[in-house]
């Protein structure tokens, strides 16, 4: 008799707990003790096998690929700090203002942008919120257009390179992060494109929701000179950081190092670096990472004691034996990554559920890069998805009074569908995913 009905047992108790509001990586790593415990008692479980911990903690803290984790978190909060959105709000208002749903499309091109720039979605959604939305509201665009915009355009930094989320992945499931990268482009921007269309059709259809801007009375060449201005160093930083990874010149790593020292350059040329930023780019950095640490040390102990009760085996066989096989598994695994979205972070469904998919993906012969993009885009969706949606908080921290979260639940439905439905082209066609 093996102690493999413990490993159900195991998810309950992580799931209580984390409902009662324990953090994450304690709630795993306790559940882990109680249960090794619980099957040493009964002999299920060789206690043995904690002597691989430090060993493992020791390969958590020395991974190369996840030091590109606190790089281009420390990179997206300078150029936060550099005001990086607000000079590209400004710019792009100025371009597409005057034509109807012309400025949510330039809020969907700066998302696109500050995405491939930083990384971060959290201080995107902030930045564009703060700035774009006050005006949106003012000229007399919809709550609901104007709100989905904004937290449609700052979610796409969960699916664009460098993307903190793909970097996270790809550690989890094995695969190069610059394969990760490259396959998420075209559909990252396919999303944008969509949004972007979306915008668009509302204000052809319901023109009241989407007004043309005054013009700001600058000539056209003025108005593109400010645009080149507020362009060029956010394109030589993506262009640093992507383009070294894209062409085999450096690691995520590297140029995730690069991105960093780029993005204090850009504040220091722009005249906003002081100490003060400093310190909060290396505060949320340090807060940020030991998080990400602490996760990854309570999953590693959890992963550790599920495989000593043969958890790993009643997993493997649920997924490769659901109907439909390979089908069945992606149906159960985007199912799972979707529902759990409303209430875990990207994170924590990244260190709980992946390694658990990643065996029976492999059995079933998926490629894992693919696999690996398909994730990141269901993740984002869940990231924007009513009613523990992150994004929505984000937003709702700088949102004028007038702006309910009733108002912020309405205006993402569309996007979200927006969202599915490219969802389900990388699935129906791997080939969108480019390898």
């Amino acid at each position: 008799m093996t102690g493999m009905w413990l490993a159900p047992a195991m998810f309950v108790g992580v799931f209580v707990l984390l409902f009662l509001g324990y953090p994450v990586a304690f709630s795993l790593g306790g559940v882990a003790l109680a249960f090794a415990a619980v099957g040493v008692e009964l002999g299920f479980f060789d206690w043995h096998l904690f002597y691989a911990m430090p060993e493992r903690i020791f390969g958590i803290m020395s991974n190369f690929v996840l030091l590109a984790v606190p790089y281009f978190i420390f990179m997206g909060v300078m150029l936060e700090r550099a005001r990086l959105a607000e000079d590209l709000l400004t710019a792009f208002g100025k371009l597409f203002g005057p034509v109807r749903g012309g400025l949510a499309v330039g809020v969907v091109f700066v998302g696109i942008l500050i995405a491939a720039a930083t990384g971060v979605v959290g201080a995107s959604v902030v930045a564009m919120g703060s700035i774009s939305l006050p005006v949106m509201l003012k000229y007399g665009y919809s709550k609901r257009l104007a709100c989905g915009t904004i937290l449609a355009a700052g979610t796409l930094g969960q699916i664009i390179p460098p993307s903190i989320v793909l970097v996270v992945l790809s550690d989890q499931l094995g695969v190069s992060t610059g394969s990760l990268f490259v396959g998420a482009m075209i559909p990252g921007l396919m999303l944008a494109g969509a949004y972007a269309v979306y915008a668009f059709g509302v204000a052809l259809v319901r023109p009241a929701e989407a007004p043309a801007l005054p013009s700001s009375g600058e000539s056209f060449g003025r108005v593109l000179l400010g645009i080149g201005t507020a362009l060029v160093p956010p394109l030589l930083l993506i262009f640093l950081v992507l383009g070294s990874i894209f062409a085999g010149v450096a690691t995520p790593t590297e140029a995730g190092a690069v991105g960093a020292l780029g993005a204090t350059l850009l504040a220091a040329v722009r005249g906003r670096l002081d100490r003060g930023v400093i310190r909060l780019a290396a505060v949320e950095t340090a807060k940020l990472t030991t998080m990400v640490a602490f996760l990854l040390i309570g999953s590693t102990m959890f992963a550790l004691v599920f495989r000593g009760l043969n958890g790993d085996l009643w997993i493997e066989q649920i997924l490769t034996s659901l109907p439909g096989g390979r089908i069945g598994l992606l149906f159960a695994a985007n199912l799972a990554v979707f529902v759990l979205g409303f209430f875990l972070d990207f994170f924590e469904i990244a260190f709980i559920l992946v390694p658990l998919l990643v065996p029976a993906a492999s059995l079933l012969g998926i490629d894992l890069v693919w696999f690996g993009v398909m994730l990141g885009a269901n993740l984002q969706t869940s990231f924007l998805t009513p009613p523990f949606g992150p994004a929505l908080f984000f937003l709702r921290g700088v949102a004028p009074p007038q702006v309910t979260t009733a108002d912020l639940y309405r205006a993402v439905i569309p996007f979200v569908i927006i969202q599915l439905i490219i969802l389900g082209l990388v699935i129906a066609f791997p080939g969108i995913v480019v390898r």
